[in-house]
């Protein structure tokens, strides 16, 4: 996250973030970091046991560790439900 889009995060802005213990973790908790310096709200999707992110995010939904290759399989569960029930809260048909 560089430039334009850090510049929009405020205390009314939440970002999902999905913070996998894998090759790139390291740079997703800076990220991490940097929104919290920020002010903004964190959900985070991690492995389950990684209790890192506890401090560092409002919101934490753990799923099954799995090899890296599948990780992708099991964190989208978590964003398709989220986003479901945003759109039911704001009122959109979530049928069409």
């Amino acid at each position: 996250m560089k430039h334009g889009p850090i510049a929009l995060i405020d205390h009314l802005m939440p970002v999902v973030f999905v913070a996998m213990k894998d090759s790139i973790y390291d740079k997703v908790k800076s990220n991490i970091q940097e929104v919290r310096a920020r002010k903004g709200t964190v959900i985070a999707i991690t492995d389950e046991g990684n209790d890192e992110l506890d401090s560092l995010c409002e919101f934490v939904i753990h799923i099954p560790t799995v090899a890296e290759e599948v990780s992708p399989i099991l964190t989208v569960v978590p964003l398709q439900l989220l986003s479901y029930h945003i759109a039911v809260m704001r009122g959109c048909d979530v049928d069409m």
